[in-house]
């Protein structure tokens, strides 16, 4: 094994291994270390959107239908209100974050990147990255790995700023999925993603402010919801989201992506497209070695699902604007497909400003 790469990458979740393929492209060696066992599971709503899977092609990684279950747009409830809206440009799809951990570790392998599972990383200097007892003298330095960091404090990056955080809560339930969308239910203190991940499969979470609600307690909140689930196949999984913002996600030759960089909340679904981003714009700065334009780029990837988690979180903590929204969508359609095509990065401008627009103009005359 070479100690001299020109990348390390501390976190080996999809953020990281993608950002090992990305590098591998640009002709650079790469190694990725993990202190987790491999394959690594984490609490998510395992929806990957259309757009997601357009960059994991890109990356080489090819999700096809029998990875999971196609779902071709999303439902929103709340209470008797439903709105519903399809994607523009081709299907999602719902898949194990399992399944998907391994497709992308088995592309980055296959791309000739250095996997070093149960590896903890224990320090970082100007010069490489000490890991698993060995010291990697490597130029650059990516920092993958998660909302709690490492690198970032390591760095000097990291911010004192407390997140706005929630917590997030997973199972998967044995029941043919019943609807083609993704699901998304409203409560007084949760919101639950219900998605298809498999014929006989689905992917049940839900987000809470309350650190202590476990699954049970959350799902009686949802009572139709709750009816329409088989049994459990898999243990509650728990884990953090919320929205955090880093001042700088580069110093010297270290770089963040995903997580590790700044979070935006789950509930906007676009978690891991954002590290996909992050991990192709971080290769485009190191082969160019100018980490401003990679400062710039990681700005502009965050402006979209950050307005649009904005956005969802005032829908939440207002339950008379949401139900006056959903009825808005109900009566005008359209009004909710133009707005999902911006949030999945299909939508025009225009269209967007159309849809914006028409939306406040019947807020109004509600």
């Amino acid at each position: 094994m070479k100690l001299r790469p020109d990348v390390f990458v501390v976190g080996g979740g999809p953020a990281g291994l993608a950002a090992a393929i990305a590098a591998r492209k640009k002709g650079m060696e790469v190694i990725v270390a993990d202190g987790s066992h491999y394959p690594i599971e984490k609490a998510c709503g395992e929806g990957l959107m259309p757009g997601t899977i357009e960059l994991l092609r890109e990356l080489g990684v090819e999700i096809q239908k029998e990875d999971g279950r196609e779902f071709g747009g999303i439902e929103l409830v709340d209470g008797t209100r439903r709105a519903r809206a399809e994607f523009p440009g081709g299907a999602g799809i719902g898949m194990r974050r399992r399944r998907l951990h391994e497709k992308l570790a088995e592309q980055a392998e296959c791309s000739g990147a250095t996997l070093l599972w149960n590896t903890t990383v224990t320090r970082i200097d100007t010069e490489g990255v000490c890991a698993g007892g060995n010291f990697y003298r490597a130029r650059w330095i990516i920092g993958a790995d998660g909302m709690q960091s490492r690198i970032a404090r390591w760095s000097g990056l990291a911010t004192r700023s407390a997140a706005n955080r929630r917590y997030a809560r997973q199972q998967h339930c044995d029941v043919a999925p019943w609807a083609l969308h993704v699901e998304i239910y409203w409560a007084a203190t949760s919101q639950a993603y219900v998605t298809p991940v498999g014929e006989n499969e689905i992917c049940v979470a839900l987000l809470t402010s309350d650190a202590r609600a476990r699954m049970g307690t959350l799902l009686a909140e949802h009572e139709e919801l709750a009816e329409k689930l088989g049994k459990e196949t898999t243990t509650e999984r728990g884990a953090v989201t919320g929205t955090h913002r880093l001042r700088h996600v580069t110093r010297g030759n270290v770089i963040l992506i995903g997580d590790a960089s700044g979070t935006v909340d789950a509930i906007t679904g676009e978690g891991l497209r954002l590290g996909f981003e992050h991990a192709v714009a971080a290769a485009d700065a190191m082969v160019s070695g100018d980490l401003r334009e990679y400062e710039r780029k990681h700005r502009q990837i965050g402006r979209r699902p950050g307005n649009m988690a904005t956005l969802l979180q005032v829908l939440d903590r207002r339950p008379r604007l949401r139900e006056r929204v959903l009825c808005a969508f109900g009566e005008a359609p359209e009004i909710f497909r133009s707005l999902l095509a911006a949030h999945v990065g299909e939508g025009s401008l225009a269209s967007t400003l159309r849809a914006s627009a028409g939306l406040g103009w019947r807020l109004l005359l509600a």
